[in-house]
C-alpha cells in the first residue's frame, strides 16, 4: 500500500505538495509513509539551526538516499545545502510539540461493532458484484469507478470481472482500497473536484478516531460532496444523507496504518486476520478440488474456474475441467492467476508436497490456455486465382510494402490482406495490372492464422 501511495504523491506538482504540507494531517501521513532512515534525517533537520551539506549527511548516515525526499518536495539541496520544506517543517513541528489534530466532536452515539458491520457489508457488496454473486447492486458511482479501473467490463449488457479484477481479488483489502481511491483521485479533476482537498480529506480520515462522530461543517464543499462516495465504499457512515455528522469506519481510520482495515463480523465473513483460514483448498491429481470454507465470496471466486459438484456447511467439492478453465480464460483470467490463487490458498496439509500443486493439474491449466490462444481471427480479404506468377508477385510485393499482408501461399498463389490494405491493393489493381479485375479475384472472409 505504501508504495502505491508514495508513487502517486511523487507524481504531484510541487504546488500541490506544498498545499498538502499546509495541512497537518497530510503532513503527518506523508511522514509516516517514509522509511526509518528518512525519518531520522528529517528529525535531525527539524530543530537544527545549522545548515547541513551533502558530505556531512553522508558521514552521519552512510546509506542515506535523499531521492525520495527530493521527489516528495520535502527537502531541497539545490543550493549546496540540505534544507527542509518550510510548509512541511512548520506543520510537523506543530504536530510534534503537541498541537494534535483536534476532533470535531467527542460524542459517541454508535458502537464500533455497528461501524465494522457496515464497512464489511459495503466492501463485500463490491467484491461479490465483481464475481457475479450478489443480491443487490452497488451504486452507479461504484460501478463507474470499477469500470474506469478496468476491474470489470460490459459484455452482453452484463458486467463481468476482468483479468485485472481477478488479480485485484488476490490483494489485501488495504491494497484494494487504495487502488480504487487512487483511481478516484485521477477522476477528481474531471468531476471538478480539488485534487488537494480530496487527498487531504483521505489523509484526515486516517487520523480520526474509530467510534467517534465528526461534524461536516468544517469540511469544504468538495469534501462534503465526497461523503456520499465514501459511504458507498464503506469508509464513512451517516444516519441519513442529510446528516450533519459522519462516523469514520475502520476502513478509513486504518488508511495509512498497518492495522487490519476490516475485521470478521460473522463466521462466514470474507475477512479474517488468521492466515490459516486462508488456506482451505486441497487439490488432487485427478483434478478434484476440496475447499474447506463456508465463505460466500471464496466460493464465488472458485466458481469462476471450477465446476462445483457439491456443497456442505463447511466444505465445497468441485472439479477443474477444460470447460471451466476456458470459461475463466474467456473473462480474461490467465492460467498463472488461477495457479497463483490455488497456491496462495492451498491447505496446510498440501504444503508438505513438493511441488505444492500437482504438476499434472498446473501443466494442464497452462495447456488449456495455450489451446485457446493458438488461434487468432482477423477480418480481411483473400486474393486468389491469379492468371500468372508475375501478376501474383507484383501484387503481393505491393501489398507487403504497405505491411498489410497477414498470410500468403506462393504455391497456391494466394495471400490475405487486412481490410484497410484491401482498399489500397484494389486501387493498385485497377490502375496498374492489365485486365483489371480479371487478373485476380478476391473474397472478403475472416481467416484464422
Amino acid at each position: 500500500m505504501n508504495e502505491l501511495l508514495v508513487n502517486y504523491l511523487k507524481g504531484l506538482s510541487k504546488f500541490n505538495l506544498n498545499r498538502l504540507f499546509n495541512d497537518k494531517s497530510s503532513t503527518l501521513t506523508i511522514y509516516r509513509l517514509l522509511d526509518d532512515l528518512n525519518k531520522q534525517i528529517i528529525s535531525s533537520l527539524l530543530f537544527s539551526s545549522k545548515l547541513l551539506d551533502q558530505s556531512t549527511l553522508e558521514l552521519l548516515y552512510k546509506d542515506a538516499d535523499l531521492v525520495p525526499l527530493i521527489e516528495l518536495n520535502i527537502i531541497d539541496n539545490s543550493n549546496g545545502s540540505i534544507t527542509l520544506n518550510e510548509q512541511f517543517k512548520h506543520s510537523l513541528k506543530q504536530i510534534l510539540i503537541g498541537r494534535e489534530i483536534e476532533s470535531l466532536s467527542n460524542s459517541i452515539t454508535t458502537t464500533i461493532e455497528q461501524l465494522d458491520t457496515f464497512a464489511t457489508q459495503q466492501w463485500e457488496l463490491i467484491l461479490h458484484y465483481m464475481v457475479g454473486s450478489y443480491n443487490s447492486t452497488p451504486s452507479k458511482g461504484v460501478l463507474f469507478l470499477l469500470e474506469k479501473s478496468n476491474l470489470i467490463y460490459t459484455a452482453n449488457k452484463q458486467h463481468r470481472i476482468s483479468s485485472k479484477g481477478f488479480q485485484f481479488l488476490l490483494e489485501d483489502v488495504q491494497v484494494q482500497l487504495w487502488q480504487l481511491l487512487l483511481e478516484y483521485l485521477s477522476l477528481s479533476e474531471i468531476r471538478q473536484m480539488d485534487l488537494v482537498e480530496v487527498l487531504s480529506f483521505l489523509f484526515v480520515l486516517g487520523t480520526l478516531e474509530l467510534g467517534k462522530d465528526y461534524s461536516i461543517e468544517s469540511l469544504t464543499n468538495t469534501q462534503q460532496a465526497m461523503l456520499s462516495d465514501l459511504r458507498d465504499y464503506g469508509l464513512v457512515w451517516q444516519r441519513k444523507t442529510s446528516s450533519k455528522r459522519f462516523y469514520p469506519t475502520r476502513l478509513a481510520t486504518t488508511l495509512t496504518s498497518s492495522a487490519p482495515p476490516l475485521l470478521p463480523t460473522t463466521e462466514s465473513s470474507s475477512f479474517t486476520t488468521s492466515s490459516d483460514n486462508k488456506r482451505f483448498i486441497i487439490l488432487e491429481t485427478n483434478y478434484r478440488l476440496y475447499a474447506y470454507t463456508s465463505n460466500p465470496l471464496q466460493i464465488s471466486i472458485l466458481n469462476l474456474f471450477v465446476t462445483l459438484k457439491a456443497r456442505y456447511p463447511n466444505l465445497v467439492i468441485g472439479v477443474i475441467t477444460r470447460d471451466s478453465i476456458r470459461s475463466a480464460l474467456s473473462n480474461g483470467i490467465t492460467a498463472e492467476q488461477i495457479i497463483g490463487y490455488l497456491t496462495s490458498h492451498a491447505h496446510t496439509q498440501m504444503h508438505r508436497n513438493n511441488p505444492l500443486l500437482p504438476v499434472t493439474v498446473s501443466d494442464q491449466i497452462r495447456l488449456w490456455e495455450l489451446e485457446k490462444n493458438r488461434l487468432k481471427a482477423d477480418d480481411g480479404v483473400l486474393y486468389a486465382e491469379f492468371r500468372s506468377q508475375p501478376d501474383y508477385e507484383i501484387l503481393l510485393n505491393y501489398a507487403k510494402s504497405y505491411d498489410c499482408v497477414l498470410w500468403s501461399n506462393d504455391i497456391k498463389r494466394m495471400f490475405f490482406v487486412t481490410l484497410e490494405g484491401h482498399q489500397i491493393v484494389r486501387e493498385f489493381v485497377r490502375r496498374r495490372i492489365p485486365g483489371n479485375n480479371n487478373s485476380s479475384t478476391s473474397s472478403q472472409t475472416p481467416v484464422s492464422l
